[in-house]
């Protein structure tokens, strides 16, 4: 698949560009994930800037670890993660990471204080109990910024069904928050 810029560069040309300190593969390569990474991270950055910072921060990362991609993947899966890990650790190193597991506007509004006292861990143990399905599309969706579309195709499903399992998700971990900030494991059936 060539990628677009002034010279046309295959996946694995940008790849060994890049891991070669090559700085149009870099440009190339930066040009053509940019705008993606971007609009995921919009999605929590409370600000035009802060998303930039964050998404640039991102693919830092990715320029030093580039050495360590596989191959086994897709390479705009690898950038995801590592963008998504900086915009984590953005969040932690600012003490508002918390803040960036949100909801859809159409979801019930929850007391500010609820999410203010769990940590990482807590949220992610939660999500851990969901029903594989849906705690897929689940990460997919609100962690790593698909549309329902592209979960279809990347889980065989329709739009629909991966619509049905995030709202089944979302409300499974609202049962599972508790209002003094607490969460409680309840058991669920596979999916």
């Amino acid at each position: 698949m060539p990628i677009f810029g002034k010279k046309k560069y295959t996946e694995q040309e940008l790849v060994d560009g890049c891991v070669a300190n090559d700085r149009k593969a870099q440009e190339a390569l930066y040009r053509h994930f940019f705008p993606e990474m971007l609009r995921m991270i919009r999605r929590y950055a409370r600000d035009e800037d802060t998303a930039i910072e964050i998404v640039n921060n991102g693919f830092l990362r990715v320029f030093t670890k580039i050495h360590l991609f596989e191959h086994r993947g897709s390479l705009e899966g690898w950038i995801r993660r590592l963008v998504y890990n900086s915009m984590a650790d953005y969040y932690r190193k600012n003490e508002r990471y918390l803040h960036f597991l949100i909801f859809e506007d159409f979801d019930h509004k929850q007391d500010a204080t609820v999410l203010h006292d769990f940590y990482e861990e807590d949220i992610l143990k939660a999500v851990r109990v969901l029903p594989p399905t849906s705690q897929e599309v689940f990460r997919l969706y609100a962690i790593e910024g698909y549309s329902h579309a592209e979960i279809g195709k990347t889980l065989n499903i329709s739009e629909g069904t991966s619509k049905w399992h995030l709202s089944t998700a979302r409300e499974k971990l609202r049962k599972l928050i508790q209002p003094n900030g607490e969460f409680r494991v309840i058991q669920t059936g596979t999916s």
